[in-house]
């Protein structure tokens, strides 16, 4: 069974910094790519970053720059440096099970096929 957890989340101040997790079972995290997607109140899920299998990264605009997503292969966990946090950044941030290899479109949720519950993240000003 495929399982995807997330955890890191909390209550930051503006300016500050939070590392998220996702630990990961069930398939071979390896040779799948990745993503983080957020869900701000009241609007729908936006993809944030995904990395490849070969470790190749991307960004969207809104987080370029201030947040860097990472992976262990070792121990099958993903991550997400996020700094210079901003109250526009509080969101429910979910990791995502992509394809094989590389992500085609980030955009399209369609591209993951497993979910975590989630962990909020909160930015007061």
């Amino acid at each position: 069974e495929v399982q995807v957890v997330e955890s890191g989340g909390g209550l930051v101040q503006a300016g500050g910094s939070l590392r998220l997790s996702c630990a990961t079972s069930g398939f071979t995290f390896s040779i799948y790519a990745m993503s983080w997607v957020r869900r701000a109140p009241g609007k729908g899920p936006t993809w944030i970053s995904s990395i490849n299998s070969d470790g190749t990264t991307i960004y969207s605009d809104a987080v370029n720059g201030r947040f860097t997503i990472s992976k262990d292969k070792d121990k099958n966990t993903m991550y997400l440096q996020m700094t210079s946090l901003k109250p526009e950044d509080t969101a429910m941030y979910y990791c995502a099970k992509g394809p094989l290899g590389t992500i085609g479109d980030p955009w399209n949720l369609d591209e993951y096929d497993s979910w975590g519950q989630g962990t909020q993240v909160t930015v007061s000003s």
